[in-house]
């Protein structure tokens, strides 16, 4: 929406690019092929519409010759398999607790059995025992559905327990991506390495947590060359002067000049 817009880079899902396309072409996408659960599940429900009227819109805009039986029948179905009884069904967002309202949400995300469900901080809302059960959930779910996930998170303990693959980004770039394995056992970008150095260990006692100096950069007026160098303690030259390209290590990529380019 304005005033913001895209002024360059693309987005390919199944060979085509999703900025190029018409808003028909993404309206069939959204929610069938691709659907997403967002942080906050209380702003992200109509509060005027009952759990059913959501659902009911969600379907009649893929399926407008749907009857109201097989809405409520499959809509239903769908929250039983979320835990959430059936009487649920007519109550509005205020009458359900968080926990229950990310249940709904995750619910009208999978409906249609998109093939990719992206998560934005789904538990940022949430209690840590309420976190723990919708992280769970959405574990199971993509494997009952065969869903592949994108999991947005800041929290390094999320990202332990649930990814296979981790890219991590730095001022809306990506600067390094590999297994979870791999980024665990070494971490290469100076920026990955200073967010383990700064996540604290329970395992062991420290006298203090290290943090990584300065502050994020201002993406109005961005620092010439690699976005990073302001508070990186192993820039050189060249990180001043030029954004370093996504590089080939071993089959893991890394945006820095430590490894060439």
């Amino acid at each position: 929406p304005p005033p913001g817009r895209i002024v360059k880079g693309s987005i390919f899902y199944n060979g085509v690019d999703l900025l190029r396309v018409d808003d028909e072409t993404i309206q069939k996408i959204r929610g069938r092929e691709i659907s997403m659960v967002f942080q906050d599940p209380s702003s992200s429900l109509n509060p005027l519409m009952k759990i059913k009227d959501h659902f009911i819109e969600l379907f009649r805009t893929h399926e407008p010759n749907i009857s109201d039986k097989d809405v409520e029948e499959r809509s239903i179905e769908i929250l039983k398999r979320l835990g959430i009884p059936s009487e649920r069904f007519n109550d509005y967002p205020h009458q359900l607790s968080g926990g229950m309202k990310q249940r709904v949400y995750i619910g009208l995300a999978i409906a249609l059995n998109p093939k990719i469900l992206i998560a934005d901080e789904p538990t940022t809302a949430l209690d840590v025992l309420i976190e723990a059960q919708i992280l769970r959930l959405l574990n199971r779910l993509k494997r009952e559905l065969n869903l592949t996930m994108i999991l947005i998170t800041h929290n390094m303990g999320v990202v332990a327990e649930n990814a296979d693959r981790i890219a991590v980004m730095y001022a809306g770039k990506l600067v390094e991506a590999a297994s979870k394995e791999e980024i665990f056992a070494e971490p290469l970008h100076p920026y990955t390495q200073g967010l383990f150095e700064s996540a604290p260990n329970f395992l062991r006692r420290v006298r203090n947590i290290a943090s990584i100096p300065g502050e994020p950069p201002d993406l109005i007026n961005p620092p010439s060359g690699c976005l990073f160098n302001p508070r990186c303690p192993k820039r050189f030259d060249k990180c001043l002067k030029e954004h370093p390209p996504l590089i080939d290590v071993g089959g893991r990529i890394v945006a820095c000049y430590l490894y060439g380019g």
